[in-house]
């Protein structure tokens, strides 16, 4: 079950992390590497094709008020993505260590939709400042870049992250 379906938790943001197909993760790979982030991360619904690749899965943090559902993208959307990615790191002046960034992220042809929610709490809090922390989207970001070999997008600020 996703969790926009889920009346405890409001969708915040979408983060990529884009790779090339070839590096598609095992899910029991990935569900090991949340393991070793400690017994704070609940990992529910796993869904993997026939070879054993991550498919999807759901990732909770109760402790940072915290969920994200993971869902495998190829295809034409992801060749569209590249290229609007491509048209607007064009504008920008880019060093060395990013032009690197950039040339590999242009040979992805899959990627990682991370959905971030907001679990709702009892605590009172604005929108700004509530409990939601993002300590945990980042390691799980980063702990998915580094198994498929790819890097973590921010799409809305076009930043990489990883």
């Amino acid at each position: 079950m996703s969790l926009f379906a889920d009346s405890r938790y409001q969708w915040r943001e979408t983060y990529f992390v884009l790779f090339e197909k070839k590096n598609r993760p095992k899910a029991a790979d990935f569900k090991h590497a949340l393991a070793e982030l400690g017994p704070r991360l609940e990992v529910l619904h796993v869904h993997a094709n026939k070879e054993g690749q991550l498919e999807s899965m759901t990732v909770l943090s109760h402790s940072d008020a915290a969920g994200m559902d993971i869902t495998f993208v190829t295809g034409e959307e992801v060749k569209e993505q590249l290229a609007e990615l491509k048209e607007e790191w064009q504008t920008r002046r880019l060093d060395p260590q990013e032009k690197l960034r950039l040339a590999r992220l242009l040979h992805s042809d899959s990627r990682y939709d991370v959905y971030h929610f907001e679990e709702i709490t009892d605590i009172p809090s604005d929108e700004d400042e509530g409990p939601l922390d993002p300590g945990t989207l980042l390691l799980v970001l980063n702990k998915l870049a580094h198994l498929c070999h790819g890097l973590s997008l921010d799409p809305q600020s076009g930043e990489l992250l990883t």
